[in-house]
C-alpha cells in the first residue's frame, strides 16, 4: 500500500528536503482519504448539534429537569476538550489510523450505549464516552489529510474539511428535529451506529498504516495542567451563557482556575524537552499570525452564528426544524465558496483571501443589525448566503495558512493546538454574545435577561414583545460586526499576502521562521 503520510500525496516518491512537491491536483487517492475523513468527522460536529433538538424530549422521557439534561451537552463538550491535547501524542504513539479507528469505535460504541440509556445518568456517562471518542476525530482527521496533501494541495483538502464544520449546525437541528419528531430521541444515537460502522470500515480498507513515531513518552505533567484547565475554562464561559454575565461565582471560579492551569502548563511547556503540545511551533510566524486571526474569526464568526437561530425560535416563534431550513442558505453559501477558496490558498498567499471573506462577514452582520420583528425571510436568506461566502473565504483558508509551512514531523502538534483554540474560542464567542445579548434584552423587556425565559412565552406574548426582541438581536449584532472588524485588521496585517517559500524539512528540534 502507499504511504498516505508522504507530503507527496498518494504514492509519490518523497520530495527531496526544502523542496515543494508538485501539485498533482485532488487525484482519486487524495479525494477517497478525504471522503474518509470526512464521514468521520461529520458524525462528531453534527452529534455536538442535533442532541440540542432532544433536550426537551429527553427531559420528558427521562423525567430530570432541563438543568440535569443539559449535561448531557456539557458532558460531552467537556469530554471532546479534555481528550483534544493527547490527540498529537496518540498520533505519534499508535500512528494516526490506528487512533482514527479507535476514535470512531469509541464514538460508536458510546452512541450505541446512549442510545440504551435507562436514566439520565447512564446518558450523560455514555455521553462523555462519546466524547472521548469524538475528541480525537478532527485533529488526527486534520493531520490524516494535510500529511497525505502536502503544502501544494493543503487549502483545496482543508476546504473538504470544512464542509461539515459549516453544515453541522445547520443540518444538525434539521435531522434531529425530524428524529426525535417522527421517531425517538433514542434514534439521534443509534444513527451514528451504521454511519460510523461505515467510516471503520472505509478507514480500514482506504487509509494506509503508518507506523509509530513515538519519539518521548507522554507528558503527564501537561496533561494534569492541560486538559483540565481547557475543560474548567470552557465550563466556565458556557455557565456564563446560562447565568447571563461573566460575574457569577459559577464562571469566576472555574475560568480563574483554568486559565491558571493553562498559564502554568505554557510555563512547564516551555521548560521542558517533550511537552504534551509543542508551543515551539509558535516561532514559526506565519502559524502564529493564522493561529491568532483564527482565533479572533472564529470568536467573531462562531459568536454571530448564534444570534440568529435564537432570533428565529425566541422572535418568529420556529421549530428547531424550520429553523434548519431557514438557516440552509449559510450552508450553501459556504458549499459555493470553499473549493474556490481552497483553490486560491494553495496559488496566493492567504492574507488575499482572509480578509475578502471577512468583510463579506461584517457585511451580512452589518445587514442583520437591521433585523426586525416581521423582516423578510428573503432578505435574510440572502444575508446569510453572503455570510456563508464569507465564512468559505475565511475560516478554512486560515487552517491553511497555518499548516502551509509545517514540516510533516509537525502537523500533529499543529493540528491539536488548531483545534484547542477552536474550541476555546468559540466558547468564548458564544458566552460573549449570550451575555451581551441577554443583557439587551433585560434592558429592552424589564425581565431577567434570560433567554430561556424569553423563548418560554405564549404566542400573543412573544407578538407583543417581538419588536423590542428584535431590536435587542439588532444591536447585540454590532458587537459581532466589530469583533469581525478587529479579525478583519488582524488578517489584513498579519497573514501573508505571498504564497509561503518551500517547506525546510530540517530537525524537528529547530522551529522554522518563514515569512515573505
Amino acid at each position: 500500500m502507499t504511504d498516505i503520510s508522504s507530503p507527496n500525496g498518494a504514492g509519490a516518491p518523497p520530495a527531496p528536503s526544502g523542496s515543494t512537491p508538485a501539485d498533482q491536483g485532488l487525484d482519486r487517492r487524495l479525494l477517497l482519504i478525504a471522503s474518509v475523513v470526512v464521514l468521520g468527522s461529520v458524525l462528531v460536529i453534527l452529534d455536538a448539534t442535533i442532541v440540542n433538538v432532544a433536550l426537551q424530549a429527553l427531559a420528558t422521557d427521562l423525567d430530570a429537569p432541563l438543568t440535569t439534561i443539559q449535561w448531557v451537552v456539557t458532558g460531552y463538550t467537556l469530554a471532546l476538550a479534555t481528550v483534544i491535547p493527547l490527540s498529537a501524542w496518540t498520533i505519534d504513539r499508535f500512528g494516526a489510523k490506528r487512533t482514527f479507528l479507535a476514535s470512531i469505535f469509541l464514538f460508536v460504541l458510546g452512541s450505541a450505549l446512549a442510545g440504551a440509556a435507562w436514566n439520565v445518568e447512564s446518558l450523560i456517562a455514555l455521553r462523555v464516552l462519546q466524547g472521548f471518542g469524538g475528541g480525537l476525530l478532527s485533529p488526527v482527521g486534520m493531520t490524516i489529510l494535510t500529511r497525505a496533501a502536502g503544502p501544494a494541495r493543503v487549502g483545496r483538502v482543508m476546504a473538504v474539511m470544512g464542509v461539515p464544520m459549516l453544515l453541522g449546525p445547520i443540518c444538525g437541528p434539521i435531522l434531529g428535529g425530524w428524529l426525535v419528531d417522527d421517531f425517538s430521541w433514542r434514534w439521534i444515537f443509534f444513527i451514528n451506529v451504521p454511519v460510523g460502522a461505515a467510516a471503520i470500515y472505509l478507514a480500514w480498507r482506504v487509509l494506509d498504516n503508518d507506523e509509530s513515531q513515538a519519539r518521548y513518552s507522554i507528558d503527564w505533567l501537561g496533561v494534569v495542567l492541560l486538559s483540565p484547565g481547557l475543560a474548567a475554562v470552557i465550563y466556565g464561559f458556557a455557565k456564563s451563557g446560562e447565568e447571563g454575565t461573566f460575574l457569577h461565582a459559577q464562571v469566576l471560579v472555574p475560568v480563574v482556575l483554568g486559565a491558571a492551569a493553562l498559564a502554568a502548563f505554557v510555563v512547564h511547556a516551555l521548560h521542558t524537552a517533550a511537552p504534551l503540545v509543542d508551543l515551539k511551533l509558535f516561532a514559526n510566524r506565519v502559524f502564529t499570525a493564522a493561529t491568532s486571526t483564527l482565533a479572533l474569526l472564529i470568536i467573531s464568526v462562531f459568536g454571530g452564528m448564534l444570534l440568529l437561530p435564537l432570533y428565529l425560535q425566541v422572535v418568529r416563534g420556529e421549530s428547531a426544524m424550520d429553523t434548519g431550513l431557514l438557516l440552509a442558505p449559510q450552508g450553501i453559501g459556504a458549499m459555493v465558496a470553499m473549493p474556490l477558496a481552497g483553490v486560491l490558498a494553495d496559488r496566493t498567499g492567504v492574507g488575499r483571501i482572509v480578509p475578502f471573506g471577512l468583510a463579506a462577514v461584517a457585511v451580512s452582520f452589518l445587514g442583520l443589525t437591521q433585523i426586525e420583528g416581521d423582516t423578510s425571510y428573503w432578505l435574510l436568506a440572502g444575508l446569510l448566503f453572503l455570510m456563508g461566502v464569507g465564512m468559505g473565504f475565511s475560516m478554512m483558508p486560515t487552517f491553511t495558512g497555518a499548516m502551509q509551512t509545517l514540516r510533516r514531523v509537525d502537523v500533529a502538534n499543529a493540528s491539536t493546538a488548531l483545534n484547542i483554540v477552536q474550541q476555546v474560542a468559540a466558547s468564548i464567542g458564544t458566552a460573549v454574545l449570550s451575555v451581551l445579548l441577554a443583557r439587551s434584552i433585560a434592558d429592552r423587556t424589564g425581565g431577567g435577561g434570560g433567554i430561556g425565559e424569553s423563548a418560554a412565552v405564549s404566542e400573543e406574548q412573544r407578538a407583543q414583545a417581538a419588536p423590542l426582541l428584535a431590536e435587542a438581536f439588532g444591536s447585540t449584532f454590532w458587537w459581532a460586526l466589530a469583533l469581525v472588524v478587529i479579525a478583519f485588521v488582524v488578517a489584513t496585517v498579519l497573514l501573508p499576502k505571498r504564497k509561503p517559500a518551500p517547506v525546510d524539512e530540517g530537525p524537528a528540534s529547530e522551529p522554522v521562521v518563514l515569512m515573505h
